[in-house]
């Protein structure tokens, strides 16, 4: 809530509470003082009354006292007298008082009891009434109480009134101190602190800032802060001005030299990504909207990119509040808190959604693709869906892309096949990379999908397309020399297919791993933070194995299960001293092979556990829930050996998660020879993940390693992460795309070449 919001609701409330009790308590007096001036009143008349009606008393005489009672009636408010005897009957009444003084009130058996005069304020439906009873003694015997009843409506009525009247004059006050309150505000506090916040920002950006804001309050913030914009902005000049010098050596790539590498390259063209998976999705949290990064290698990958140059994401707006933080355009501006680049949301229905991304995408292409033995589902229904869903996209990209001359387009994964050539037929200028974060299977293998001709054309349409490992680059190669007339050039791995040449290369992925490798506190060693998870999670063992994955077939997760129950078999020694922790985020639940998956490895786990748990102890422990990568890390850490056992993956970034988070050198990592990992990490203990006999033994050669061996394993993989981490993945992917001449530039290129 902002602070002036908050501000004023605060001021409001304590001055509603102080209205509203100053008016209560005037209220209050005013009734207390009409109330004695009634008394007073009510007394006198008593008194009078008694003065000559005493002999008609004492001599019984009802009949006179009745007149002398109606005469009284007549005087202003006095609306009738009454005698009582002690035993509550009344002797004489004024004519016209109301039933309910029939007999003997109250307020006269109190002012008997105290022998003395009583009064008092009571209401009987709509009519206020003020009754005083005064004892009436003959021969110094309480024989008789006299009442008088007097009209107390304009009690009622006066007080009310001055109620509203004092509440409309205070509430007036309050209001207007509110709004002076709130114009003070807002004159020496808020707008100062709002240029104060937008001068840091552009300082932030690395802008050129305009003079920092005048005036006392900030004063010394933004002398502080000009002092360290201006260190910043010599060290930001000596950063680029190195990563020019460095710009075509073997040096490490950061973010900073990325960003001056895509400068150069782009020249100021536009850049635009495509992508099923938005960077920033906005959610309802109660009532409020806030704004998350979801968990994705891809966005890690690609946003760097639109960071250096700008430009324009498309993705699928699939938060909940994605529509009320877009324009009408579905558009804004990423990062929330400082942009640097346009987000471009596309609203699908759920029936597209279901037909192309849960359906052919998910339900086809990826079990397609992966070859993990769960046979792919095509159906008219949800190719119909895909090419729709891709058209939609086409057309998104096409109305970007309008007023621009030759644009660089990069499309991301499965999810858009068709899209490159739906680009190029109408813009033949754009520089269209597609890269294909899952496997390519062999020609056989993608030969099964009824539209793989419409698929491979559709591609073709792209200039440079992406693989993570050679392999697929050569799979996929041999798919269209199968399966597509086209002419290949088998030396430099470029398919010409109707005048237009699509080049092939393997551009391993990798992670940001400088942002893995902060070490934790000094007090916390990896045994220590291992005694602190062992306890969180209630048990007790000696050494933990981790995996981290989303549930899927494809993750080799059974596998992995039966490969420690296998251990626990063969070497009894590690019974109620080794545990496996096994973190699986659920993941496209509403495919039912992925819904059931969850239930079989959780039934697996149940199984393996009772066979061989203690009180303490047991062999598996798998949560079941999504868990930030801060959440993640201490398991990575805190492992002795880390299992990513995939099936079939084109990558697997946990692999070299696990290493880049080991800033101690130690721990193992088993990886399968299935992963595109397994081509770059070659120190890790590679297996077979369906051979459960060697993923036990690698576990027990795991732990058993000596930390010598770790650490030289472990410091060999690092520098490989080092020397190819994201940056240079997104620096030689739009390298390569720029040297890609396009139809109106090939006398540049080619000299730039030379």
């Amino acid at each position: 809530m902002p602070i002036t919001l908050r501000l004023i609701l605060s001021l409001l409330i304590a001055s509603s509470v102080v209205v509203f009790t100053s008016t209560g308590y005037q209220a209050a007096q005013e009734r207390r003082r009409l109330q004695g001036d009634l008394d007073r009143r009510a007394t006198i008349v008593s008194e009078r009354l008694l003065e000559t009606a005493e002999p008609l008393i004492a001599g019984g005489r009802t009949e006179e006292l009745q007149g002398i009672f109606d005469t009284f009636v007549q005087n202003e408010r006095l609306r009738g007298v009454a005698l009582y005897a002690i035993d509550r009957e009344p002797l004489v009444m004024s004519k016209g008082l109301p039933e309910n003084f029939h007999s003997l009130p109250l307020v006269a058996d109190v002012a008997i009891h105290s022998d003395q005069g009583k009064s008092v304020l009571v209401q009987f439906g709509k009519e206020h009434w003020h009754l005083f009873a005064l004892p009436v003694r003959q021969d110094e015997t309480l024989k008789r109480v006299l009442v008088v009843f007097h009209d107390a409506d304009y009690i009622h009525a006066h007080t009310s009134q001055v109620w509203r009247e004092n509440f409309k004059q205070l509430l007036g006050h309050v209001l207007l101190i509110c709004l002076i309150a709130l114009i003070i505000v807002r004159w020496s506090l808020i707008q100062p602190l709002s240029r104060t916040l937008e001068w840091v920002r552009q300082i932030s950006r690395g802008e050129t800032a305009q003079a920092p804001p005048k005036g006392a309050l900030f004063g010394p913030l933004t002398r502080e802060v000009s002092r360290i914009a201006k260190r910043l902005e010599v060290a930001k000049a000596a950063a680029e001005e190195e990563a020019r010098l460095r710009i075509a050596a073997e040096s490490r790539w950061t973010p900073e030299r990325l960003k001056e590498h895509v400068r150069s390259v782009l020249q100021g063209r536009t850049m635009v990504v495509v992508a099923n998976r938005e960077p920033y999705v906005h959610v309802h949290k109660g009532r409020q909207i806030q704004w998350m990064v979801p968990a994705s290698g891809l966005v890690t990958a690609v946003e760097p990119i639109m960071r250096a140059c700008g430009g324009t994401w498309i993705a699928h707006g699939s938060g909940d509040a994605d529509r009320e933080t877009s324009d009408s355009q579905g558009k804004l501006k990423v990062p929330p808190d400082a942009p640097f680049y346009t987000l471009k949301r596309v609203w699908l229905s759920k029936e597209e959604e279901d037909g192309y991304y849960y359906g052919f995408a998910n339900e086809g292409l990826w079990p397609l693709c992966h070859i993990a033995h769960t046979r792919p589902i095509f159906r008219a229904g949800d190719w119909d869906y895909y090419r729709r869903v891709n058209e939609k996209f086409a057309q998104a990209v096409l109305d970007e892309l309008e007023g621009t001359e030759d644009p660089f387009v990069l499309i991301q994964d499965y999810h858009f096949a068709l899209l490159p050539r739906m680009i190029k037929n109408k813009r033949p200028d754009a520089k269209i990379a597609v890269f294909w974060h899952i496997p390519w299977p062999n020609p056989e293998a993608f030969g099964i999908c009824p539209w793989a001709g419409d698929l491979l054309d559709g591609m073709l349409g792209a200039d440079l397309l992406g693989f993570h490992i050679q392999f697929h680059c050569n799979n996929f190669l041999d798919t269209i020399d199968r399966l597509l007339e086209s002419r290949i050039d088998w030396e430099q791995f470029a398919i010409n297919r109707s005048g237009h040449t699509t080049r092939v290369k393997a551009f391993p992925i990798s992670i940001a791993e400088q942002e893995l490798a902060t070490p934790p506190p000094k007090e916390e060693s990896a045994e220590s933070l291992k005694e602190r998870l062992v306890k969180e999670l209630g048990i007790t063992a000696k050494w933990i194995g981790v995996g981290v994955d989303r549930i899927d077939y494809t993750k080799g997760i059974a596998e992995r299960f039966r490969a420690v129950e296998r251990l626990i078999e063969k070497y009894p020694a590690y019974r109620e001293a080794f545990t496996f922790v096994q973190i699986g985020a659920p993941s496209r639940t509403l495919i039912k092979r992925y819904h059931d998956l969850g239930a079989e490895l959780e039934a697996e786990a149940d199984r393996i556990n009772r066979r061989f748990q203690t009180r303490q102890w047991k062999p598996i422990v798998f949560i079941k829930e999504h868990r930030s990568h801060k959440e993640i890390i201490p398991f990575y850490r805190a492992a002795d050996v880390c299992l990513v056992t995939a099936l079939h993956d084109g990558m697997n970034l946990v692999a070299k998660e696990f290493v880049a988070s080991r800033f101690d050198g130690r721990g193992v990592l088993i990886l399968s020879q299935f992963a595109g990992a397994s081509r770059e990490l070659g120190d890790a203990l590679l297996v077979n993940p369906y051979d459960t006999e060697q993923v036990a033994d690698a576990i027990h050669y795991a732990i058993q390693m000596k930390p010598e061996e770790q650490q030289a394993r472990m410091t060999r993989m690092l520098m490989t992460l080092q020397e190819r981490n994201i940056y240079r993945w997104a620096a030689d992917l739009v390298t390569d795309l720029s040297r890609i001449s396009s139809p109106r530039e090939p006398e540049a290129v080619a000299a730039q070449q030379a």
